[in-house]
């Protein structure tokens, strides 16, 4: 397969790539290497999910006929398997028909696993998931989609998506209409956990249980529930959701990103020990740093905004990053590093450029990676938010990109800054 050569630049952002040296050491440049190609666009999804397999071999990836709209209900991706060691060969695993294009499919590869991946996908008027043998070429369906999936591999949780792109679009899944459209906070639906092995599935919490928890004093049960954005912590034992609600059904395009108020619940794998970690209603993304903190962006009652450590069950809190995390990203740390390192982006600035950098939490060091020329037509459901993941040596950082005028996946080597 013939690569595309980069062009290394210090100026302009209309041109495909700006590279920047390092902060220390010299100067070492960062070249991104791309690993899909047109004519079709290629992705992943979003940030906290595993993209690359434990040996580092084999990255998975997202191929469409189009870009640029909503899909309907009859749009299918499918799903490739990307050889990093054999000229970045693309092997189709399958399709999907429930997708979106922040998060995909919910594509990942099983933790623990290097022989075994899962995305959801529609069958006959039902969201279910499927789980792909790379090596055997079997599959078997899991009865419910997943969102996120437990670090320990046995079990995953989910919520439902009709539910979420009906009041929350592009987050969602088109195709099945949500049953309970016209209820503003059903007890039919919730937060579900669901064994990995047996499809057995469980309902954790019902939307109407947490529509029912007054917020900062205040009744708020009617309005339009949903939850979005799960996520299980390192030791599997909690779980970590945004339960979300708005006043009123709005047009579209304004409502998949205005309107709503937020407050980020943890709670055990059972359903347990309720707590409203963030009631601050600016809960947005997020990773857990250990089995007791959460690393979000917000901002907590009488503070500043940032990206702020929070101790689970407890008021503890700390701020990250002050003088170069100064904006919203999609943040996570970079494994076998102590925690010390955060891999971090930004939204497009005034001149649609966003910045691709690491941050040493302990000496304070910003080390711009990149940036990256977002065209004007990639914005609002269908923009391309580089949404930067690691590979599980937290040797190589991946991420989406439109800079050459097409969404493409890439990859930069950080050996040389972390010291995996």
């Amino acid at each position: 397969m013939k690569r595309r050569h980069f062009i290394k630049t210090t100026a302009g952002v209309g041109i495909s790539c700006l590279v920047f040296p390092y902060w220390a050491k010299g100067f070492t440049n960062f070249v991104p290497v791309a690993i899909t190609e047109g004519p079709n666009p290629h992705w992943f999804g979003y940030y906290d999910k595993h993209q690359i397999d434990p040996t580092g071999r084999y990255a998975l990836g997202c191929r469409l006929s189009f870009e640029g709209r909503t899909p309907n209900p009859d749009d299918s991706l499918s799903i490739g398997l990307i050889d990093l060691e054999s000229g970045f060969a693309w092997k189709t695993l399958g399709k999907s028909h429930a997708w979106g294009w922040q998060q995909s499919c919910m594509l990942q590869w099983i933790p623990g696993s290097s022989e075994e991946v899962i995305w959801n996908d529609r069958e006959e008027e039902k969201h279910i998931s499927r789980v792909f043998n790379i090596r055997t070429g079997e599959q078997r369906i899991l009865p419910n989609p997943i969102y996120a999936l437990a670090p320990n591999g046995k079990y995953a949780i989910g919520t439902a998506f009709n539910r979420i792109q009906g009041l929350r679009p592009g987050y969602g899944y088109v195709g099945i209409p949500d049953p309970y459209q016209d209820v503003k906070a059903p007890d039919q639906l919730g937060l579900y956990k669901m064994d990995l092995h047996t499809g057995d599935t469980s309902m954790l919490l019902t939307i109407n249980q947490l529509a029912n928890i007054p917020h900062l004093g205040e009744d708020v049960s009617d309005n339009w529930h949903w939850f979005n954005h799960l996520l299980v912590s390192p030791d599997s034992e909690r779980i970590l959701f945004l339960h979300r609600w708005r006043p009123e059904i709005l047009e579209t395009q304004v409502m998949a990103r205005t309107g709503f108020v937020t407050r980020m619940i943890t709670a055990d794998q059972d359903g347990g020990n309720l707590y409203v970690a963030d009631p601050s209603g600016f809960s947005s993304h997020f990773v857990w740093r250990d089995p007791t903190h959460i690393f979000v962006w917000t901002k907590p009652t009488g503070k500043q905004n940032g990206f702020w450590l929070l101790e689970d069950q407890t008021e503890n809190m700390s701020l990250i990053g002050e003088e170069a995390m100064t904006g919203n990203g999609h943040n996570t740390y970079v494994p076998h590093t102590n925690n010390e390192w955060v891999l971090n982006d930004t939204y497009p600035n005034k001149d649609r450029v966003i910045t691709l950098y690491l941050y040493h939490i302990p000496s304070k060091k910003q080390v711009i990676l990149g940036k990256f020329n977002s065209p004007e037509e990639y914005y609002g459901e269908w923009r391309c938010d580089l949404h930067p993941r690691c590979d599980q040596q937290g040797q190589r950082v991946f991420f989406d990109s439109t800079h050459e005028g097409m969404r493409q996946m890439y990859f930069l080597d950080i050996q040389s800054i972390v010291g995996t």
